[in-house]
């Protein structure tokens, strides 16, 4: 007689909890609970270890084939690709921060903090609510806020901010727990340019603006009817003919990093069987154009600012240290605790609306993972996801 095979189903359930608690991975710990019912009742978020480093997960363009309720993330660890049903993700543009995404909606502009793993979300005051919003409205309501940062996690404790470029990247708008309108930081005694990226660290707001000058602000300042008080630290030096298209800064084991992106900007080019085609939206600005437009990232320069001295250094070497890069808040891991992440390595995503809504299938093309070392550019996800409204961006993996 066959040896009959057993039942896993009908493992005990506290000999389930022991395997349940050795997973690391959050890719592990779903595929554990989807098995069956009795291993899905134990796959809680009180018998995983929520808090140890994650690497990002890419949520992937929305597909129109797929409804409006599901989101596909793709793992860099494994190359897998998890199918999963989050609330109201349909036609929104997403940034993301601490696992968190930040949505606004493409019709309205309204704006909410969504959990994607455990469906959670939180409503916030609309963009109309940021001072004076008739006078720095933007034409598309998606791209009012173009940053957000979180100085905590709103899973773990209601004591935290949010804080946001809006307005034509001009200003910083901050909310908190209860408030019903966004508050504008009144800077005082600095002068700055259009903001592109913030970080939140030790307690104070870190930006660079697109003259590549470093501000920093005390979030404690945020309360009170005084303006915030802030200053200049530091200034990236420019190179002859150096043109910044992008940036982003970057905490990492307690030193600040300005990275300069090349390249995302509209440029003409000669024919490229490589580059898969696009459909260039007419514009009176391109129409004159003889040769084929596109965009594509093309370089990286890193600084690493000494917050003792405030002195800038240029640098291609990051160590053990991978960014991430793009529309969330700007990320750095220790490449060694995962594995699939390549060390002194950027990776990124293809954030730059200003060039990408100039094609009908939009953004998403210009993401790949570049080595410092010697500057070489590949993709990091083979396949393809473009979308106007939002391309695939990175997200940090937590389950609450």
């Amino acid at each position: 007689m066959a040896q009959e095979m057993a039942d896993w189903s009908e493992l005990q359930y506290d000999l389930l909890v022991l395997i349940a608690a050795r997973f690391n991975l959050i890719e592990d710990y779903l595929n554990f609970g989807a098995v069956c019912k009795s291993w899905h009742s134990v796959a809680t978020k009180n018998n995983f270890n929520n808090d140890l480093p994650r690497a990002s997960w890419l949520i992937l363009a929305e597909e129109e084939d797929e409804g409006n309720s599901f989101r596909k993330f793709f793992s860099l660890y494994n190359g897998m690709i998890l199918k999963k049903r989050i609330p109201k993700p349909s036609r929104k543009r997403c940034m993301e921060s601490t696992g968190w995404l930040i949505t606004v909606g493409e019709d309205e502009g309204e704006i909410s903090l969504l959990h994607p793993f455990s469906g959670v979300q939180i409503e916030l005051p609309h963009q109309n609510t940021t001072e004076v919003y008739k006078d720095h409205r933007t034409g598309w309501l998606m791209s009012f806020i173009r940053k957000a940062v979180l100085s905590a996690n709103p899973s773990h404790t209601s004591d935290y901010v949010l804080v946001v470029i809006e307005g034509g990247m001009r200003f910083l708008s901050f909310w908190r727990p209860g408030d019903l309108r966004w508050t504008r930081v009144r800077w005082e005694g600095t002068n700055h340019e259009r903001l592109a990226d913030l970080v939140y660290f030790n307690g104070q707001i870190y930006a660079v603006d697109y003259c590549s000058q470093v501000l920093v602000c005390d979030v404690a300042d945020f309360v009170g009817p005084e303006p915030t008080k802030s200053h200049i630290i530091t200034q990236i030096p420019p190179k002859p003919g150096d043109y910044r298209e992008h940036l982003y800064i970057v905490e990492s084991l307690g030193s600040l990093f300005v990275i300069v992106r090349y390249g995302v900007q509209f440029r003409a080019i000669k024919d490229d069987s490589d580059r898969i085609p696009l459909t260039l939206i007419p514009a009176e600005r391109i129409e004159e154009q003889e040769e084929e437009l596109t965009y594509g990232t093309t370089n990286f320069r890193v600084f690493q600012v000494n917050l003792a001295t405030c002195k800038v250094t240029q640098t291609r070497e990051l160590g053990e240290r991978a960014f991430f890069l793009g529309a969330n808040s700007s990320l750095s891991v220790q490449a060694s605790q995962f594995p699939g992440i390549k060390p002194n390595h950027i990776y990124f995503t293809d954030d730059f609306f200003e060039s990408y809504l100039g094609f009908a299938e939009g953004g998403g093309l210009d993401m790949g993972v570049c080595n410092l070392a010697d500057g070489s550019i590949q993709l990091h996800y083979e396949g393809v996801s473009l979308s106007p409204v939002c391309p695939p961006t990175w997200v940090t993996p937590t389950l609450y």
